[in-house]
């Protein structure tokens, strides 16, 4: 079972908030308990000593009527030695061979504190008290001096809570920072205001993303080179594959070439995604101030419009159809970031949209945002299959479609950049079928 430090410090921390309370509160209910018997002994002697000094004399009559005293603090008395005297509950008949000084006696099942004193006229006295009442005022006293205690431990616990709470702060930030990271690199996280013994490891995962980041870099350089090397021989292959499909062969042969040229025509479009793909993932600009979608649209119907013709799709915008009803939109983007967007997400229909399908593409403003959308009547993406799509190379078992897997994680990525967000959902939501990629842009 794995436990939180946090909860560990902060359950360890109380544990020895209430030890140490407990201790205090004992040894100062010890303490003011032995204080407390300390300051009685001292009245004792004190109340021999006054009457010493004044001469106290002694009648035959008992304390009070009713043989006891009103109340606690009264029931300390005081009677001479070897004299016969009224005795009641609270001064019983003691001992005449009682010695000077304290000591404690047993008579009729009641314990006594006694003091003895033998005055300037040679009388002995003695002043005495019961020990349940002298125990029952040390107690109420020492009870009193737990007051403090009971009162700051729950306080204690709270504020140390708190504290713990606070300390960790630093580390739910770099947590977060982290988790709320964007983009297939991490960037550097703060090394400033963090305690001393969170800096060491701060610094040592900024040193490991700095690793990382360096062979990611030279990763994709390998595959931006490797693709542009491939560019070259591949418009040669191309230009040959087409001359050879005009010289007369047979029919045999016609339907090879023919193959022969798709295959390149798929190749080159690999190699132009990768191309793409790394210069999205290295670029390090700054957004430009914006660009209107209408225009971004209106290029790009006119571009893929052959493409979706051929593929019997009908490529289309919303607004029955008309760029001209569409308001000016802008957004936080470059153009060819824009285009880049839209083109990958266009391609991406038309190559799943079986022939008769449609493809529509619509703009609108959403508050502070501009809210774009393209859908299809193609088979839709899973639900389970949804975050996986943004992976590179990544594709979807069972479509029968070739292709690169890296549209959407171009798309994902310049999204990411622009502070774009990125949904699919089916566009058929009752039949879950189609897709609908909706990407919400910053205005400019």
């Amino acid at each position: 079972m794995n436990v939180s430090l946090q909860f560990r410090l902060s359950f360890w921390l109380s544990c020895a908030i209430v030890a140490v309370a407990v201790v205090a509160g004992t040894f100062s209910f010890v303490t003011a308990f032995g204080e407390a018997n300390e300051l009685q002994d001292d009245i004792l002697r004190q109340v021999a000593i006054l009457a010493d000094r004044h001469h106290a004399t002694f009648t035959e009559e008992p304390a009070n009527a009713e043989g006891s005293f009103p109340s606690i603090e009264n029931r300390v008395f005081i009677k001479p030695l070897g004299r016969a005297t009224p005795h009641d509950r609270v001064t019983p008949e003691l001992p005449s061979q009682l010695s000077d000084g304290f000591q404690d006696i047993q008579l009729h099942d009641r314990s006594y504190r006694i003091y003895v004193k033998t005055l300037k006229s040679g009388t002995r006295v003695a002043v005495g008290q019961e020990v349940a009442v002298r125990d029952e005022i040390a107690r109420d006293g020492a009870l009193r001096t737990l007051l403090p205690f009971l009162i700051l431990m729950p306080i204690l616990l709270l504020l140390a809570r708190d504290i713990i709470k606070k300390m960790f702060r630093p580390l739910s930030r770099l947590a977060k920072e982290l988790d709320e990271s964007k983009g297939r690199t991490v960037s550097a996280l703060p090394e400033t205001d963090l305690p001393e013994e969170i800096r060491p490891f701060v610094v040592a995962i900024n040193r490991l993303f700095a690793r990382v980041a360096e062979s990611v870099s030279v990763q994709r350089r390998f595959i931006a080179d490797a693709a542009h090397e491939l560019r070259t021989p591949l418009t040669a292959l191309s230009l040959q594959a087409e001359r050879l499909n005009e010289s007369e062969m047979s029919s045999i042969a016609h339907k090879r070439s023919n193959d022969l040229r798709g295959g390149i025509q798929r190749t080159r479009h690999l190699v132009d995604q990768l191309l793409t793909y790394t210069r999205v993932q290295d670029y390090k600009g700054v957004v430009e101030p914006g660009v209107m979608v209408n225009t971004s649209l209106q290029t790009l119907l006119e571009d893929l419009f052959p493409l979706a013709q051929s593929a019997g799709i009908d490529l289309g915008v919303g607004q029955g159809g008309d760029l001209d009803a569409y308001p000016d939109l802008w957004v936080s983007a470059s153009e060819t970031e824009l285009n880049t967007v839209l083109t990958n997400l266009v391609m991406n229909a038309i190559h799943y949209t079986p022939r008769g399908g449609e493809v529509d593409l619509d703009a609108r403003e959403d508050g502070t945002s501009v809210l774009i959308t393209v859908s299809d009547t193609g088979p839709g993406i899973p639900l389970e299959e949804r975050e996986r799509v943004f992976d590179p190379f990544y594709r979807i078992l069972g479509t029968g479609q070739p292709g690169s897997g890296l549209g959407l994680s171009i798309v994902k990525s310049i999204c990411d950049r622009l502070n774009a967000s990125i949904r699919l959902d089916y566009a058929n939501a009752q039949r879950e079928t189609g897709l609908m990629v909706s990407i919400r842009m910053p205005k400019s």
